[in-house]
Order: C-alpha cells, then structure tokens, then sequence
C-alpha cells in the first residue's frame, strides 16, 4: 500500500476507534440501564459493527479505489492497529489479566466482540463491493 494510504486508513481507523469508546460510554451509561447485561451487550455490539461499516462505506472514496488485495490490506490492518490498542492498553496501562482480556472473545454475557474484528477486517472489501466498485 501506497504511504498516503496508510496515513489515511490511520485515521479513518482513529475515527472508528474514537466511535468505539463512544460506543462503550453509550452502553455503560445507557444500554445497561435499559436491558438485561447480554441484551445490552449484543445492542452494542451490532451498532458498532454498524458504525465501522458506514464510516468506512463514507471514507472509501477517501481512500480511494483499488484491488480487493488493497480492500482486504486495510482492513488487516485495522485489525492488527485494534488488536494492539486492545492489548495494549488492557495489559500494560490497566494491568488486567491474560484472562480478563480474553474473555471478550468468548461470546461470554452476548458480547459480540470476534464479530466486531470480523467486521473490521471485512469491511473495506464489503464496503467496495457495496459501492460496486469490485
């Protein structure tokens, strides 16, 4: 990939990372009031799964056309950048356990959380094919 594509798939991922945490504020401050802890959980999950598809359905043009190998390089990208944020910050500045950062991917209390990553990987490849560009 081409440097100014990834200095732009950077901060399109910024944006959806800043959505993320917005997300995560919404369901401790509002969808955990209203359902049940699994409800809540999947609640929030399919909205961010559907936050990280519009903005990246929106910023595509942005980052311009290319070939599904550049759709599928972005989107691997914005894995391994969520994976380290993830790890990152709940290891080394939160100190939590191995098992406590793990528990997200086992679907424990609705969380949807594997499926977020799938999404984030698929979808600038999806998002194109949407746009008919592939």
């Amino acid at each position: 990939m081409p440097i100014s594509c990834i200095a732009k798939a950077l901060l399109v991922w910024v944006a959806i990372l800043l959505l993320a945490i917005t997300n995560g504020i919404f369901r401790e401050a509002v969808l955990l009031s209203l359902f049940i802890k699994s409800a809540a959980f999947m609640l929030s999950g399919l909205l961010l799964c559907l936050c990280i598809f519009v903005v990246t359905y929106l910023t595509l043009p942005w980052l311009g056309r290319g070939s599904p190998r550049r759709y599928w390089a972005v989107g691997m990208f914005w894995l391994v950048l969520t994976l380290c944020f993830e790890f990152v910050l709940g290891y080394i500045i939160q100190g939590h356990s191995w098992q406590q950062l793990l528990e997200p991917y086992t679907f424990k209390d609705g969380n949807l959380w594997p499926i977020v990553l799938l999404v984030t990987l698929a979808s600038p490849y999806l998002a194109a094919r949407a746009k008919k560009w592939l």
